[in-house]
């Protein structure tokens, strides 16, 4: 028997999804503070280019980071519904399979983006007098990707069996360690961009140690030997059939976003600046909503694994409900004190005016997002990636790049490329929730067959 497994397969789901959540929104948030915190360091102690030379990356690493995301949240679903079927060997084996992977995936990662980073960068349109910085940064963030690999891994596994306050712990100490070296490496050492970079690395790969010796010192049966480090074929594929299309699906969100940065970088410094600045409300949102993506894909899938099929449909319409209403919160805050978020990250007043631009519309938008989202998390919850990718494809990133070359080339202002967001949220989650209910109803029957 698995011990110190969340039975997510009992007791009242909507206090039990809101306690999952609540550490791992933590976590998400101390995630996004890594680089939140480079940004702040050197916007308030290097100035505005070393601020539009990291914000000038923030798409990139979005790309990168997103796609290991996505991968860890096929690990996540996987590992819960074989935790929730009490199969003790299939945990074991996803485990060691998923730690080589990712560690393989991470590495991959950081070699592509070693030797493309200016490439990318250009391709972009990054500013003549921002691109040496973005540069540097970029290529010493990336060196990090291994260690980020890996943690999301093991932040995978441990939520996959409840576990969410661990990875909290791991990265607070993290986050602490990561402002202090910012602090330490930007004023005393003058580093500036590269300062902060190498801060976000040595942060990323302590958190990495940390949920790798909680998974090794663990005498349950998902922990982790390094004896028994292997990959199990059968496994291999479970886990890139549907981490793979969830980690594409991130990445092609973000490619599809390089055409948005780009139409930013048709305008001055300033509002390139003031954009950079207001995309971290974006990862801020983002991610404290996903807190209730992943606890959806859990408990799905560890109540789909146990055969409730009552809790798997429950399941779904709480974390939505859960996660509309923490964007909406999030969304009306930043645009009643969005000034206010500004100015942590710049004491310029054009940068600040440039950035509310950006923070009024996506403030309204924001919970919209949840109806694509969590519906997503959802379908993967029940074993089906591929198919809401293709859609995500078609209707969020293909329609964001039509939009770019077309309503945005027509008006040319930043509200009308802002705008894109709330539009391809809209379309994306009438398909998604189509295909989703298409599948419920597909489990239905296979429930009632057995």
């Amino acid at each position: 028997m698995i011990r110190s497994v969340q039975d997510m397969t009992e007791g009242r789901l909507g206090k039990q999804i809101f306690v999952f959540s609540l550490p791992l929104m933590l976590s998400n948030v101390l995630q996004v503070l890594f680089n939140m915190t480079d940004i702040a360091v050197v916007g308030r102690f290097a100035g505005s280019a070393a601020l539009g030379s990291v914000g000038s990356t923030a798409i990139l690493i979005t790309l990168f980071t997103g796609f290991l995301i996505g991968v860890g949240g096929g690990i996540n679903v996987l590992v819960a519904r074989s935790a929730g079927a009490r199969a003790a060997r299939d945990v074991r084996e996803f485990v060691h399979t998923s730690a080589l992977l990712s560690l393989l995936i991470g590495l991959s990662l950081a070699v592509l983006g070693l030797v493309f980073s200016r490439g990318l960068l250009e391709l972009l349109g990054t500013k003549d007098e921002l691109i040496d910085g973005a540069t540097v940064y970029l290529r010493i963030y990336l060196l990090g990707m291994p260690a980020l690999a890996v943690y999301n891994f093991g932040n995978a596994v441990l939520s996959a069996v409840g576990d969410t306050r661990r990875p909290l712990y791991f990265l607070s100490v993290a986050g602490v360690l990561n402002v202090l070296l910012n602090l330490f490496f930007v004023i005393v050492c003058r580093l500036d961009v590269a300062g902060v970079a190498i801060a976000s690395v040595i942060a990323q790969y302590v958190s990495a140690f940390l949920v790798v010796l909680a998974l090794c010192t663990s005498q349950e049966m998902y922990s982790l030997r390094f004896s028994a480090l292997r990959i199990h074929p059968k496994k291999a594929r479970c886990v890139l059939a549907l981490g793979i299309p969830a980690g594409l699906q991130n990445a092609i969100f973000a490619i599809a976003n390089l055409f948005i940065q780009a139409g930013v970088n048709t305008f001055d410094a300033t509002m390139v600046e003031g954009n950079s600045a207001a995309t971290n409300a974006d990862a801020l949102v983002y991610d404290v909503m996903a807190a209730f993506y992943t606890a959806c894909a859990s408990f799905m899938g560890q109540n789909f694994g146990a055969g409730k099929r009552d809790r798997v449909l429950k399941s779904y319409f709480i974390s939505l409900a859960y996660s509309f209403g923490i964007g909406a919160a999030l969304g009306l805050l930043l645009v009643l004190f969005g000034r206010q978020f500004l100015a942590l990250f710049t004491t310029e007043s054009a940068v600040i005016d440039a950035g509310m631009a950006r923070l009024t519309v996506m403030g309204c938008s924001y919970a919209l997002s949840a109806f694509m989202d969590c519906t997503i998390a959802a379908s993967r919850g029940l074993g089906k990636s591929f198919v809401p990718t293709v859609i995500v494809i078609l209707g969020s990133c293909v329609f964001r790049v039509i939009w770019v070359y077309t309503i945005f080339a027509y008006f040319h202002t930043i509200t009308s490329l802002y705008l894109l967001y709330a539009f391809s949220w809209g379309i994306t989650s009438v398909a998604e929730i189509a295909y989703f209910v298409h599948c419920y109803r597909k489990t239905q029957a296979v429930f009632l067959s057995t």
